[in-house]
């Protein structure tokens, strides 16, 4: 499927997509706020790896001990019940490119399934946002009508990378070279929303996208900061 076909159906579909650390969740909860139903493929996931489901089996079968909790930093791992240190999963597959399309291909089959299933579960819902940070690279376009592609600078990246994930500069830059280039995806985006400023300085950028009539909600490559 190719990255610029869109969704063609009754419902208002905005995929919501950008670089690892560039304030999709932000604009994710700010949608939610304002009462738009939110899918999240990072919680679908998660769920692919939940206790004694076959995603973690599969990893716990491929990596043994190296990602087996408990481990450094795996109390909070613990309390979920969870066999897997993430962190220690993501240290392995951030630094090796054909571990994490292993881990790619586990997992993106049944984030495909879970957004299918709850899409026919909001049927009849006129607008969905589907928060998708691999929107482009699990070939998931076609599930939006639209796409938002959420940016800031490089820099901001990677320090709010080690912010909130106790990362040195080194690993926050492995995850970012682990997905897209940012400006690829921001040649295949409808929209673009700068989140390099002040927190919540995109809200009004939010509404306008919102109000927008079906003509100027998507420009196919020509993505635009309104």
């Amino acid at each position: 499927m190719s990255p610029s076909a869109r969704w063609q159906g009754h419902q208002r579909r905005i995929g919501l997509t950008g670089g690892i650390a560039t304030g999709k969740s932000s604009i994710g909860r700010h949608l939610a706020a304002l009462g738009l139903p939110v899918l999240d493929a990072d919680r679908f996931a998660h769920e692919a790896l939940a206790p004694g489901s076959k995603g973690e089996s599969a990893v716990l079968k491929r990596y043994g001990a190296r990602v087996a909790a408990p481990c450094d930093g795996a109390i909070k791992e613990l309390k979920s019940n969870s066999r897997i240190n993430r962190k220690a999963l993501g240290s392995i597959v951030f630094n090796a490119p054909d571990e994490l399309r292993w881990l790619e291909q586990l997992i993106h089959p049944y984030v495909r399934e879970r957004f299918d299933e709850a899409l026919v579960g909001l049927n009849d819902e006129p607008t969905v946002v589907l928060m998708i940070p691999l929107l482009f690279e699990a070939n998931l376009t076609g599930l939006c009508s639209e796409v938002w592609v959420v940016h800031c600078q490089p820099q901001q990246q990677i320090e709010r990378i080690q912010k909130r994930d106790g990362l040195d500069e080194s690993a926050a830059k492995a995850r970012i070279d682990a997905q897209w280039p940012i400006g690829q995806k921001q040649e295949l985006a409808d929209q673009l929303i700068d989140n390099s400023g002040d927190a919540g300085r995109w809200e009004g950028q939010i509404q306008h996208l919102l109000d927008a009539p079906i003509s100027l909600r998507t420009t196919h490559g020509q993505g635009n900061n309104l």
